[in-house]
């Protein structure tokens, strides 16, 4: 719980989203605002798109939309038209804020941020950034000159501010992640047997990951601990199908999901984790304490996954296989050493938690409290 000097009831507005990276660590924030007192109110600003709409209805959070367009990875033209609707997207957030009053204003990155956190800005509400990367997204590096906080997620994040303004707090992780971390084992659980088979869990982020699931899929064939291994597989909606057949075809145990909503009951269960390196895959690894081995969206902006798996593989806590380096030979190589090596995934899983920071979300509302007192 927060210090009782700092609890009363707030209005706080999070900004951003799109992708599971920006707003599952959103989630985490307004769910220690509520646990300080269940009045403050919580309500999030975003495009609205599917995910966003499932993920928040799911956790009873209300959710107001603008209409934004993202500038990343557009033609020309529509990089000109999406610029010259910015005007139109900041007087949309300045009329929602007009309406909500509230007393600060989070973005959580992703380009819906933007226009909020001008709007803010304009309107002299107190407004923060969190940064979930060790490389900066396009809409925090332009939105931190009207923050008056940039919350940050790695020591090296590399943000251009004054140091006044940052705060170091990590990334902040979910609840039910929080909770299954104090029962979570954070090594094999035994002798791996048919009866007590080695799980692995496959996370292709929020929409899946095609070059994973192929790459898994081509393992199946070269593993030969086929009666010993279990696979949990998130495969996002496009390879669910060929995914469920390849596993059936090997007849090796497997579970194929589009998502998970309940990702806890499944890292609980796995010894180890085969994903993306996406800052809130790490932050939630972290406090789990899981064998891991990243890998990282190539194409993702300024290579950031990668820079973020090598703060976890520089620390012991990981291994890192380049997606030019992948193929179902390798993985299932890997998957084999560590089915016979569970004393190195044991090693993982305590350097993994020692990088965590469980506390994250705690140390943001905290703050959060303190710049909305600076209102009165």
């Amino acid at each position: 719980m927060l210090q009782n000097k700092t609890i009363r009831t707030i209005s706080l507005i999070i900004a951003g989203g799109g992708t599971g990276g920006h707003l599952f660590p959103g989630i985490a924030v307004a769910e220690e605002v509520l646990a300080a007192d269940k009045n403050s109110h919580v309500r999030f600003i975003g495009t609205g798109n599917r995910f966003e709409t499932s993920v928040l209805s799911k956790k009873g959070f209300e959710q107001k939309c603008i209409r934004v367009q993202s500038l990343k990875g557009k033609s020309r033209v529509r990089q000109i038209r999406a610029l010259a609707s910015i005007p139109w997207s900041i007087f949309g957030a300045t009329w929602i804020l007009r309406k909500l009053r509230p007393d600060v204003v989070l973005g959580v990155g992703g380009y819906s941020a933007g226009p909020v956190v001008v709007a803010s800005w304009i309107l002299r509400i107190p407004r923060a950034l969190h940064e979930q990367n060790v490389i900066p997204g396009i809409t925090n590096r332009m939105l931190s000159c009207f923050a008056d906080r940039i919350y940050v997620s790695f020591e090296d994040t590399r943000i251009k501010a004054p140091a006044e303004k940052i705060r170091m707090t990590g990334n902040p992780v979910r609840k039910e992640i929080l909770s299954c971390s104090q029962s979570s084992p954070t090594a094999s659980k035994g002798p791996v047997t048919p009866e007590n088979p080695f799980t692995i869990f496959i996370v292709g982020g929020s929409q899946g990951a095609h070059r994973i699931n192929t790459a898994v899929m081509a393992a199946l064939m070269h593993i030969e601990s086929k009666d010993r291994i279990a696979f949990i597989h998130q495969t996002g909606a496009a390879d669910e199908d060929i995914v469920r057949k390849a596993y059936t075809e090997h007849n090796i145990t497997g579970t194929a999901k589009p998502f998970f909503h309940h990702m806890e009951k499944h890292y609980r269960k796995a010894d180890l984790v085969i994903c993306r390196a996406g800052a809130s895959t790490i932050a939630e690894l972290t406090v789990l304490g899981k064998g891991v081995i990243f890998v990282p969206y190539p194409f993702a902006a300024d290579d950031h996954q990668a820079v973020n798996a090598r703060q976890l593989v520089s620390a012991g806590a990981a291994e890192l296989i380049l997606e030019k380096d992948l193929s179902g030979k390798l993985l299932a190589k890997k998957i084999e050493h560590y089915v016979s090596s569970p004393e190195k995934l044991a090693t993982m899983a305590v350097n993994m938690r020692k990088q965590a920071r469980p506390e994250a979300a705690k140390a943001i509302v905290e703050d959060l409290y303190e710049l909305a007192n600076k209102k009165f």
